[in-house]
């Protein structure tokens, strides 16, 4: 993306929020005058889907420079469109057609050649739909695959064994005062412990038969190769978010250490929640603190105001050619895995989780074609696997959101 689409976007986006802030401010004002909010709700979906459309473009700014080979492809598509000839049929054809065509306007069916009124059609197999067969587009049409990026903000290592300890400190001692004869005594209750994280596997078994791979216009294998990578992160995610270390990596949201702070609404978010929420863990993590949610929570987010009745989400700025938004000043990334907005629920998480979560990579994508298990159904059996594991190491540096009270 070039830097004018860039500020084109910015700008665009700018205008969308303000937009945004207005009609919502509209709405507020009519809730307090007790008048109907139908249309200007209305109104704000409409906006909502401008700004989530932006956020694409936010969340994803690697990889939104345009494939210089799409561009090349489409423009040959193109030029071949428009070097096509109008039709099939030369300068007689076409005489002979207009000719004919003016005969039966002048006397009707009945004066055309018997042959001239058997029309070949492509509507009939039989009768000229066998020599217009349909174009066969070498694509495979695929929805979109949500995925929570907590690698993105976790820190990531990899190991050769079968899980890592990390030594951790799990308390200090006090500094004494004392007067200048006095006599000093030992400074005890600095204690070391072991973190150790396992690495998890998970798998994926798919057969195909061997004349589905000999025949098939696409490559099976490399298909089923991309299919274990997308599914294997979005199953890690999940994990990252939610795991109960089971078999399986811890979740940031079901770590027993990590603290909470509650939203101030039995239902909803407020403002003055998520500052409170942001305050809730020590300024060293609030430095690198970034929120993590989803994008219907982003939503929510996006109507709310501080006691001075600005808007706590900003729009994004110019940040090395590319924009970022924030909220209260901090980052954020969409996690699909974490929960919606509800009562009693944990929507949103705060701080550094670069120094709170750890990823362990352990053996990444392994796939075995194996063409003996199925030999006899006539199928080739693709085994995939993957090893890692991830839990919460520093349980202080982040906090999590509970919608109550």
């Amino acid at each position: 993306m070039s830097e004018h689409d860039v500020k084109e976007s910015l700008t665009e986006f700018g205008q969308a929020f303000e937009e945004f802030k207005k009609v919502n401010d509209e709405r507020l004002e009519a809730i307090e005058k007790g008048e109907g909010t139908a249309y200007l709700d209305e109104k704000m979906q409409n906006i909502e889907s401008k700004l989530d459309a932006f956020e694409d473009i936010s969340q994803k700014l690697n990889q939104a420079e345009t494939n210089a080979e799409n561009i090349k492809e489409q423009v040959a598509k193109l030029e071949t469109v428009i070097k096509r000839p109008n039709s099939g049929l030369d300068t007689k054809q076409v005489d002979e057609r207009v000719a004919a065509f003016d005969l039966y306007c002048r006397k009707g069916i009945d004066a055309l050649e018997p042959a001239e009124k058997k029309a070949l059609t492509v509507s009939n197999d039989s009768t000229g739909g066998y020599l217009a067969p349909p174009e066969y587009v070498r694509e495979l049409l695929k929805t979109v695959t949500e995925i929570s990026p907590i690698r993105s903000i976790a820190r990531v290592r990899s190991t050769g064994q079968r899980s890592i300890q990390v030594p951790k400190r799990t308390s200090q001692f006090a500094a004494e005062w004392v007067a200048e004869s006095g006599t000093r005594s030992e400074t005890t209750g600095y204690n070391v412990g072991l973190e150790e994280i396992p690495a998890h596997e998970h798998y994926a078994l798919v057969d195909i038969s061997e004349q589905d791979l000999e025949d098939s216009v696409f490559d099976l294998e490399a298909e089923m190769q991309s299919e274990f990578a997308e599914q294997f992160a979005k199953a890690e995610g999940t994990a990252f978010v939610s795991g109960n270390s089971v078999g399986k990596p811890e979740g940031i949201l079901t770590n027993s250490n990590v603290g909470e702070a509650v939203s101030g609404n039995a239902s909803a978010l407020t403002a003055d929640g998520l500052i409170t929420l942001v305050h809730s863990i020590k300024s060293d993590y609030i430095r690198n603190g970034t929120f993590v949610f989803n994008r219907s929570t982003l939503s929510a987010i996006r109507k709310l105001k501080d006691t001075a009745g600005q808007y706590i989400f900003q729009q994004g700025m110019m940040l090395s050619g590319g924009m970022s938004s924030t909220i209260l000043g901090h980052p954020y990334v969409e996690a699909t895995d974490m929960p919606d907005v509800a009562s009693d629920a944990f929507p949103i998480a705060f701080g550094d989780f670069n120094r709170a979560y750890m990823i362990v990579d352990r053996v990444a994508l392994a796939v075995l074609r194996d063409p003996f298990t199925q030999a006899t159904t006539g199928n080739v059996r693709y085994i995939a696997r993957r090893r890692v594991g991830g839990q919460v190491v520093q349980a202080e540096a982040i906090v999590k959101q509970k919608v109550s009270t």
